[in-house]
């Protein structure tokens, strides 16, 4: 049986264990320009199997929150650069979470203070962070207007081009961020997608802006090194739809001939339950996981949501090929070598997981080393 510290290939990446740094949003790229501190911060965990960085804005209209990075520009490109190369010279491996918030985003946020996107303009009962006068604070989200089927074209290009900063920035791939009620997961779902065009309606329709997305990026990078973040079932960011089993099903099938690096799922609640039921019956994931195979899928299999040692073991066994760590990883730089050792965990400072600078960033101590 494969164990937590065994290495893996996930398409073109060859992991030296199965142990993910989940995204984390930590709002410390003031501009939307990653930092030094940010490099200081992924190169100190780089002994993960693979990181997945926190959500970065493929465009300034995807951007929901104050202070957090993009890579739309040469700039962004440039800055993520130091990021890759401080991670690769301590043997480590890292893609870019690609991110589009649509309707989970505040004007003041948005080019020229313009509404935030969404498939349909209904408002988000959720917030989003804004930082004012030098002080960070959660607001509702502002009202959205409905995307014009003209400008999804845009969108998909969008997320192409970041595909294509992402590997000049020096990244080994990219991970399409599809879940948690951003912009593609409310595409996805009924609850927030109330179109009556050929993006709205039935699950084909629903599931039409993911799958292009998904297309362009592979045509640009290869689906080798690319892969793709969903939670089927999570009601983050006010999302919601009645059946979610037959729209998953439906997505997998779809994605399984782009031979994806691997998918990434969150089960249950984001943050919360694992056993969260949203719609008609609990979700299956075992049979989501059928149904991807019987496509032919081959992606890696990577689970997230509350995971330590003894859940994530089990979960090999029963099938998955990685597992993704979020807040333990914030607190525990070293937290391969931990779970290795069986040694106790730092736990994180909850007030500076956004905003800030070194405190509860940088500073986490490390097991001595044994050298």
């Amino acid at each position: 049986m494969s164990s937590l510290f065994d290495p893996v290939q996930a398409g073109a990446l060859h992991l030296a264990n199965r142990i993910v740094m989940a995204p984390l949003t930590r709002n410390r790229a003031p501009g939307a320009l990653p930092t030094p501190l940010m490099a200081t911060y992924y190169s100190q965990r780089a002994t993960a199997g693979l990181i997945v960085t926190e959500a970065t804005a493929i465009s300034h209209q995807g951007q929901g929150y104050a202070d957090v990075p993009g890579i739309w520009s040469a700039e962004q490109v440039a800055g993520w650069k130091k990021v890759t190369d401080a991670v690769h010279a301590r043997g480590g491996k890292i893609v870019v979470q690609l991110w589009h918030v649509g309707r989970v985003s505040h004007n003041d946020l948005q080019p020229g203070g313009q509404a935030p996107v969404a498939p349909s303009a209904i408002t988000a009962k959720t917030k989003t962070y804004l930082i004012r006068d030098g002080v960070g604070a959660f607001v509702d989200t502002s009202a959205p207007r409905a995307l014009d089927i003209g400008e999804l074209p845009g969108i998909v290009q969008d997320y192409r081009r970041a595909a294509r900063n992402a590997i000049e920035a020096g990244f080994d791939g990219v991970e399409v961020h599809g879940a948690n009620g951003y912009l593609l997961d409310q595409f996805l779902r009924s609850g927030s997608n109330q179109r009556t065009d050929a993006y709205g309606g039935p699950i084909e329709n629903r599931a039409r802006l993911l799958l292009e997305v998904m297309q362009a990026i592979t045509q640009e990078i290869g689906g080798a090194r690319t892969g793709l973040r969903l939670s089927p079932v999570t009601p983050a960011n006010d999302v919601s739809d009645p059946h979610p089993q037959p729209l998953f099903e439906y997505v997998v099938r779809q994605l399984a001939p782009l031979q994806l690096a691997y998918l990434h799922f969150i089960e249950g609640q984001t943050g919360g339950a694992r056993d969260y039921v949203q719609g008609d019956q609990p979700f299956d994931y075992a049979a989501l996981r059928a149904a991807y195979r019987a496509a032919g899928g081959t992606a890696a299999w990577m689970v997230n949501n509350g995971y330590d040692k003894t859940l994530a073991e089990r979960s090999l066994k029963e099938g998955a090929d990685l597992v993704a760590f979020g807040k333990t990883f914030i607190a525990n730089p070293d937290l391969v070598q931990r779970l290795r050792q069986g040694a106790p965990l730092n736990e994180p400072d909850r007030s500076t997981f956004y905003g800030g600078g070194v405190k509860g960033y940088t500073d986490y101590p490390a097991l001595a080393s044994n050298g």
